[in-house]
């Protein structure tokens, strides 16, 4: 898959919250999930993950700072960092994360 209509797509993902892999670039992971307004529990990772909202905005906690970010902005969870989503966070967003390159 070469070209990409996020916002399309997005729309189309059967349930909300759970991503779908885009594409997979060496052993990055481009993801895409549609927020619903509901929060998500607090989680953390070995390694960084960026979150770029293509539409709509989200409510962020990382490391305790709480962190709006609209469309067109990205913010980046260092690795390890304790993140979570709040109430109210809707639209599109993207993932971009570090995974295991099994191939």
């Amino acid at each position: 898959m070469n070209f990409v209509d996020i916002r399309r797509t997005a729309a189309q993902l059967p349930d909300d919250w759970n991503s779908l892999l885009l594409a997979q670039v060496a052993s990055t992971a481009v993801k895409v999930l549609r927020m619903d307004g509901r929060p998500s529990v607090s989680e953390s990772h070995d390694t960084a993950e960026a979150l770029l909202v293509v539409d709509g905005t989200l409510h962020l906690v990382a490391d305790g700072i709480e962190i709006e970010v609209r469309a067109g902005e990205m913010y980046v969870v260092e690795a390890g960092v304790e993140h979570a989503v709040h109430p109210g966070s809707q639209g599109a967003l993207v993932i971009i994360e570090h995974t295991s390159n099994a191939a």
